[in-house]
């Protein structure tokens, strides 16, 4: 019976919000509230479920404006603390003995609570503070009948307003799904917790509060009790160019070193211990880059910084951005309007955050999907740069950003003498390291093809044919050596060069091309 009143609350509310919005808009209802304000009210009235949807919409600023972004991005959890009696059962079932035998003393009453879980201050037999994190009971079965409410809900709005599909909004609640059963597995948070202390465990600037002994389950986690003060507070302003350098440097390597990062770098997220280390907290929103994403970053990096608006359409396209067809045309015009619009200011001013969430949204929603791992990307670039420039308003993240995707490229290389170069320098490198699963894959097909023949006991083609497809062979193998020799003798700048263009690349990579057209041409032949 819960369910079928759960569903008719939801529906009431959701409902009466799009009806509402209709009479806004054709001017027959005046507004006392604004519409992005008034959706946060409504999704923390509906509890744990919507606030979490909300949050996780708010990370969608390429199909939202920033009034409904901030407004969702604010979303809190309204909730009471449930009986501590049921927090004692719960540590008692997870660890197998009796609360007094698993620690020296436990605060009954929690210090904090949310929708997911409530905290409790304790203390471990060696005297270690520590806190116990426990989960709210019944809270995966109310998770699990809110997304089935609103997929109702959303196939039956839907079906009045069949346009809403191009938003593809089942891909949204998947998403929504997929983020709150992770948050609801302490087993999940505490790995996150166990992999961000290895990443700084040598790190003078950077702490991370470790799980304590192992002591974790899907219901509980106990973690070291970390003290300190929000790194916006008013007693670190004179320490703040520090922080901020600090700060930076431990997401740098974060987004390009490791591809693992704390995705909500919040100030309230973010102290500073009395050693002057950067603690951080929450490792419930964690994003992953694996290496293809990683260059693909660099490449963007490198063309916005270069404002090459070809090579910045390239690189957008290959993060993986395109979800059907799209105006290219289009989008190149818009990508040359974001870097004039930079061009025209300091350095110091340009955002990484912003121009990648402009650029997102040139679409205007049409074919163009941000994936997850780059949202939540996005999220923290655009609340570490906040953080950042509350610390120290003067700190040039173009620098930091901008160099460090530059090492990535290649550790021991200054930069080259001919801007313009980056980007052959860049293509090669990706070139040499896809170059021999390339080739092999090929040789792969022409062997499979000579197995089919000899398995279906038919004759192979004619000697001519396979003359032909010998050459064919023949010239890819030694494109791809020109390429990749080519690749390298740039890297290393070796020998004579003309006007800041290296003669012994440019050959390599010009016979390498005019291979591959012959090819190519043969084979339209």
């Amino acid at each position: 019976m819960h369910i079928w009143s759960r569903l008719l609350k939801i529906n009431l509310a959701l409902w009466g919000h799009l009806a509402w919005l209709l009479l806004v808009r054709l001017g027959l209802l005046k507004p006392q509230v604004p519409a992005p304000q008034r959706l946060a009210r409504l999704l923390e009235g509906l509890g744990t479920t919507f606030v979490k949807l909300g949050q996780g919409l708010s990370l969608h600023r390429e199909l939202l404006s920033d009034a409904y972004a901030l407004q969702l991005e604010r979303l809190q959890d309204h909730v009471e603390p449930f009986d501590p009696a049921l927090s004692r059962q719960e540590v008692e079932r997870s660890f197998g003995a009796l609360l007094e035998q698993v620690f020296a003393a436990f605060e009954s009453e929690p210090f904090a609570a949310g929708s997911m879980a409530q905290v409790h201050r304790a203390r471990m037999p060696d005297g270690r503070p520590v806190i116990v994190k426990v989960r709210r009971p019944g809270i995966r079965r109310m998770v699990e009948e809110d997304i089935r409410v609103l997929r109702w809900f959303l196939h039956s709005m839907l079906w009045l307003l069949p346009k809403a599909r191009r938003l593809r909004p089942f891909e949204l609640v998947d998403e929504l799904s997929r983020n709150l059963h992770k948050e609801i597995d302490f087993r999940e948070e505490a790995l996150n917790i166990e992999r961000f202390g290895e990443i700084f465990r040598d790190s003078e600037a950077i702490y991370v509060p470790a799980v304590v002994d192992g002591m974790y389950t899907d219901w509980v986690i106990v973690q070291e009790m970390s003290m300190g003060r929000r790194i916006d507070d008013a007693q670190f302003r004179a320490d703040g160019p520090r922080l901020a350098t600090c700060l930076v440097e431990a997401y740098l390597k974060q987004f390009f070193e490791v591809g693992v990062f704390h995705g909500d770098p919040h100030p309230g997220n973010l102290f500073v211990l009395p050693d002057g280390r950067i603690c951080l907290h929450d490792f419930g929103l964690i994003g992953f880059l694996d290496r293809g994403t990683r260059l693909n970053l660099v490449a963007f990096m490198l063309a916005f910084a270069q404002q090459d608006a070809d090579w910045l359409l390239d690189a957008f396209l290959d993060l993986g951005m395109m979800a059907g067809e799209i105006d290219r045309g289009e989008l190149r015009l818009g990508l040359s309007d974001v870097i004039q619009d930079y061009a025209r200011r300091p350095l110091r001013d340009w955002s990484f955050g912003e121009a990648f969430l402009r650029v997102s949204r040139l679409g205007h929603g049409r074919n163009i999907r941000v994936p997850h791992h780059l949202l939540v990307l996005m999220r923290a670039v655009f609340l570490m740069e906040s953080t950042v420039r509350k610390l120290d308003p003067e700190f040039n993240l173009l620098e930091g950003l901008f160099a460090r995707a530059g090492a990535v490229l290649q550790q021991a290389e200054q930069g080259s003498a001919v801007p313009e170069l980056d980007r052959l320098r860049f293509e090669g490198l990706l070139f040499a390291r896809q170059a021999p699963r390339s080739l092999g894959r090929l040789v792969h097909e022409a062997r499979a093809a000579l197995q089919t023949w000899e398995f279906r006991g038919s004759q192979p083609p004619a000697r001519h044919g396979l003359e032909t497809l010998a050459r064919r062979l023949g010239s890819a193998i030694i494109a791809v050596g020109l390429f990749a020799a080519s690749t390298w003798l740039l890297i290393a700048r070796v020998g004579p060069e003309a006007f800041g263009v290296p003669l012994l690349p440019a050959a390599g990579f010009a016979l390498g091309a005019w291979m591959v057209h012959l090819c190519l041409a043969k084979e339209r032949a």
